[in-house]
């Protein structure tokens, strides 16, 4: 019966209409719809139109009284803001969208870029690294960034100053991503003005935010997870032994991605950080060809997962709808098992005796809810 249901299934196109794409963006902007739940949601309902239609009385059954979708008038001007700056939008599935995103758990249904999109294209390294890097660290960012980029290699951080900034100067001119916490018309911090505006005549800016979206701190994390899943490879040039450039390390071996640091002296708390991701394996940087030598091989034979893999993920739910009683008692026993440490989503549905269309659409619920997180790597936690 399964096999059954997953042969009969056909999981939603990209969209291929403006009001295809108005409706994309009222989805993911709606409250409580993050990646995860957009792509669950998609898979459940088959369009964002659906989903859109069904949101209230999801809401509804899971206890949220007055839920509204996203206005309209919030979608407008999102897409005014983006036409003002010639900003592009790339959805899911659209040719121009990084293929190397789909691999990850939450992959962005969307975002915003303003400069060239062929840049996505070509094989790419992230150099990470700590804001108040000292002078070695900042030429040896730029030494790596200019060799790396005349090997072929577009260069991707995140605009932040310090190693940031020196590796996008030093690659501006054979290619450099920049991937932004904020709008991507909007610049953090506000001394690099004049290099975003060479990044997005030269090279590429990218955003999942709405343009106009001031950076917050929550921001950053999620940015970190785009900055290393673009890349091949991402190298920390200096980082403290606490520091987002760590953070985006783990994504980087959450995803699969080689990750690589510069080992710096022992007394330098700027360089605690890449000395123990030496320590804990990763690969020791010395010059570009370190990086190229350490890049595995099948990095571009083996293709990542098509879009209609994404998408669907999980086989699509039962015909039949479970009683209010039923569906309190499932929402319990999800509760009952999930705390404030993560938890594999496919642990937790074996741990539930469960299958996957039952247990799915009632993490929706409960995530509308704001009573269970999701968190990379498909690992969830109960909201205290």
């Amino acid at each position: 019966m399964a096999e059954e249901q997953l042969s009969s299934y056909h999981p939603p196109l990209p969209p291929t209409t403006e009001e295809d794409r108005f409706s994309w963006l009222r989805l993911l902007r709606s409250r409580k719809v993050g990646p995860a739940t957009f792509r669950r949601l998609m898979r459940e309902h088959g369009t964002a139109q659906n989903a859109l239609a069904a949101l209230p009385e999801m809401a509804r059954a899971a206890g949220i009284e007055g839920y509204e979708i996203c206005p309209p008038g919030v979608v407008e001007a999102e897409l005014k803001a983006a036409k003002a700056v010639r900003a592009r939008l790339l959805c899911l599935g659209d040719p121009d969208y990084p293929k190397h995103l789909l691999d990850l758990q939450d992959t962005p249904p969307v975002l915003w870029a303003i400069g060239e999109p062929a840049l996505l294209r070509r094989p790419a390294i992230a150099l990470v690294g700590a804001r108040n890097c000292s002078s070695l660290g900042t030429r040896m960012a730029r030494a790596l960034a200019h060799d790396l980029g005349k090997q072929g290699y577009v260069i991707v951080s995140g605009l932040a100053r310090g190693v940031d900034t020196a590796a996008h100067l030093a690659g501006l001119s054979t290619g450099t991503i920049a991937v932004m916490a904020g709008g991507v018309d909007v610049v953090y911090p506000a001394e690099n003005t004049h290099l975003a505006a060479d990044i997005a005549a030269q090279g590429l800016r990218l955003s999942e935010q709405p343009p106009r979206m001031t950076p917050q701190a929550r921001h950053f994390p999620r940015r970190n997870r785009i900055i290393s899943g673009l890349a091949q490879a991402v190298v920390v040039v200096e980082a403290a032994a606490k520091s987002g450039s760590l953070i985006t390390a783990r994504d980087a071996l959450d995803q699969g991605r080689e990750v690589l640091a510069v080992p710096g002296h022992p007394f330098d708390v700027r360089a605690a950080g890449c000395n123990l991701l030496i320590r804990d394996g990763a690969r020791l940087v010395r010059n570009a060809e370190d990086v190229i030598e350490a890049l595995p091989m099948q990095a571009e034979a083996a293709p990542p997962k098509p879009v209609q893999e994404i998408m669907k993920d999980l086989p699509p739910p039962p015909p039949q709808k479970r009683s209010l009683k039923q569906t309190a008692r499932l929402h319990m026993r999800i509760l009952d098992r999930l705390g404030p440490s993560p938890l594999a989503e496919d642990q937790l549905i074996r741990d539930l005796s469960s299958n996957a269309g039952d247990v799915g659409p009632a993490l929706v619920d409960l995530e509308l809810d704001g009573k269970i997180q999701r968190q990379a790597g498909g690992l969830l936690s109960r909201v205290e």
